[in-house]
């Protein structure tokens, strides 16, 4: 039998993960908001791996509290990640997974692009993957990985945030709304200098990004969380002085739309 693997949150994501570790012949052994991670870490206490798979605005709260004898196992695939997202809580080379498939209840797995690795387990990560048809990479140092969290989150941010404005596709709005896309993209790359504390390659950001919009034309904008990352990133740019029109008039385009329904 090979060693354990422990997932905190099961949800969409969190499944695709669990039914590759399954396939590789790992135990998974789900967390839920029902169990005390203190408890699971006395009775796992040397799992091989610990895959935070929760939604990013939970993330702080599961680091804060991760038991000592999991932290140096700790595995993460959220979208907006940042190396100052698991420093400030002590965990200094976790397991990351920069995922661009996506799984929606009663919806099959959507493939965009290849999901890059990297970290000490990033070996347990590509087979799982590699067990369920997703395209996965290992990449060669911790500066990859920051372009990949860095490339995914301006994808993320930008077409949720412009499909708040305009709806639809990202192959419809990159189409139709080019300007609006690169406006919106150059506000969220200067708050996501901000956030790394270093000068970011504009350009090739939203190269890569484009790559994403090109692999996958037919995605919708629009994702639950959306509405959230827009108000995450407002308070950002308020944090840090910046100035961000575009931001702001489509906050107030989505504040007008509630007060008309």
């Amino acid at each position: 039998m090979k060693a354990p693997i422990v997932l905190i949150g099961i949800g969409e994501l969190g499944g695709e993960f669990a039914r590759g570790f399954l396939r590789c012949g790992h135990p998974v052994y789900p967390i839920t908001r029902q169990i005390a991670i203190p408890d699971a870490a006395r009775q796992i206490p040397t799992p091989e791996l610990v895959l935070i798979t929760v939604q990013e605005s939970e993330l702080d709260g599961i680091l804060k509290d991760l038991p000592e004898s999991w932290r140096g196992r700790v595995g993460l695939v959220q979208n907006e990640l940042l190396p100052r997202h698991w420093r400030q809580h002590g965990i200094d080379n976790p397991t990351v997974a920069v995922v661009w498939f996506e799984k929606k209840p009663g919806v099959a797995l959507t493939n965009i692009l290849y999901t890059p690795v990297y970290g000490p387990h990033a070996d347990l990560l590509i087979n799982a993957l590699e067990a369920i048809d997703i395209p996965t990479r290992l990449l060669k140092d911790e500066s990859q990985l920051v372009y990949q969290l860095l490339r995914k989150s301006l994808y993320i941010m930008t077409v949720n945030i412009c499909g708040l404005s305009c709806g639809g596709t990202v192959g419809e709005l990159w189409a139709r709304h080019r300007e609006l896309v690169r406006e919106v993209a150059l506000e969220a790359i200067g708050i996501m200098e901000w956030l790394s504390g270093q000068e970011l390659p504009a350009e090739k950001l939203i190269a890569g990004m484009i790559e994403g919009i090109e692999d996958c034309p037919g995605r919708n904008c629009l994702g639950r969380s959306a509405r959230f990352r827009l108000e995450r990133a407002l308070h950002y740019a308020k944090e840090a002085g910046l100035e961000t029109p575009r931001l702001d008039d489509i906050y107030r385009q989505v504040k007008q739309a509630n007060r008309n329904q």
